[in-house]
């Protein structure tokens, strides 16, 4: 090779090399990223007089990730939903709240910017549209008018809502209201979604537009821990599952990994034998 071929040689090389080094560190970023803690909460417990609602319950959500609290009513589920949205202090115990970078989270107030929280009964203003409302707490978020229209016009599509988001609140069904409740959730773009069984009651296709958010939202890079009582759903929805029973999370893992524990073939049974202390070898295992 003449001298000159083996400069451009040397410079394809070199260029192929850098392209290489920032390939390997968005990959490195995105991997990172992905395991990065956004709630943390350590040996909370809960208790009301000499009542113990919940006892020693410590977990942690990473963002993307997708997490079920399932237990039978009364397991201590609203409690602790309530504490890791900052509405209610735990008796003992400590619940962290991280940024994008990690970082701790020590104002109330920028906690509450990372959390979009969805009450089991959440009241709307019954005389005000969809869209009112949304503009009524863009407002309150001081969010820029020009954004905030960006921002409704893009929830109304991803919630499937353009067709009731001019009626009023309280003409809407259950399953519009739902809808609507979740997207005032949405407004402030917040890093985790805390949401208190907000499939509960509703019909298929208002259900399923929930879920098919939740599983967007994750794309997104936002995280979401809700309660439900539909084990089926957490099975297929739920990179991780939490377990209570009377105030206490017997277990915690993936779906598959619960099912295998207990030998069972669906999060159902395998509940059932958790809570009854038993394990079903004659089941086949996930």
């Amino acid at each position: 090779l003449s001298r000159r071929q083996r400069q451009m040689c040397i410079r394809d090389s070199n260029i192929l090399l850098n392209i290489l080094i920032m390939l390997f560190l968005c990959i490195q970023n995105r991997l990172f990223k992905e395991e990065l803690m956004i709630l943390s909460c350590q040996n909370i417990c809960k208790a009301f007089g000499e009542k113990v609602i919940l006892n020693d319950a410590s977990f942690h959500i990473e963002d993307r990730e997708k997490a079920a609290l399932i237990g039978c009513n009364g397991a201590g589920k609203t409690t602790l939903l309530r504490m890791l949205g900052c509405l209610m202090e735990p008796t003992s115990g400590t619940v962290t709240l991280f940024n994008e970078q990690g970082e701790k989270l020590t104002d109330l107030v920028e906690c509450k910017k990372q959390i979009g929280y969805l009450s089991e009964n959440t009241k709307l203003y019954q005389r005000l549209s969809v869209r009112e409302m949304l503009e009524l707490f863009a407002e309150i978020y001081k969010i820029d008018r020009k954004e905030a229209k960006e921002r409704i016009t893009d929830i109304f599509r991803v919630l499937d809502m353009e067709e009731f988001c001019d009626n009023r609140i309280g003409k809407l069904s259950t399953g519009q209201t739902q809808r609507a409740s979740i997207a005032r959730c949405l407004l402030h773009n917040p890093e985790i979604y805390i949401f208190d069984e907000p499939t509960l009651g509703l019909d298929v296709i208002s259900s399923e537009s929930i879920v098919n958010f939740m599983k967007q939202e994750k794309e997104r890079g936002k995280a979401v821990v809700y309660s439900t009582h539909y084990m089926e759903e957490a099975q297929y929805l739920c990179d991780r599952i939490y377990m209570l029973h009377k105030g206490t999370i017997i277990a915690q893992g993936t779906p598959a990994s619960l099912m295998k524990e207990t030998h069972t073939d669906n999060l159902r049974n395998a509940f059932m034998q958790l809570i009854k202390g038993e394990t079903n070898h004659g089941t086949g295992i996930v």
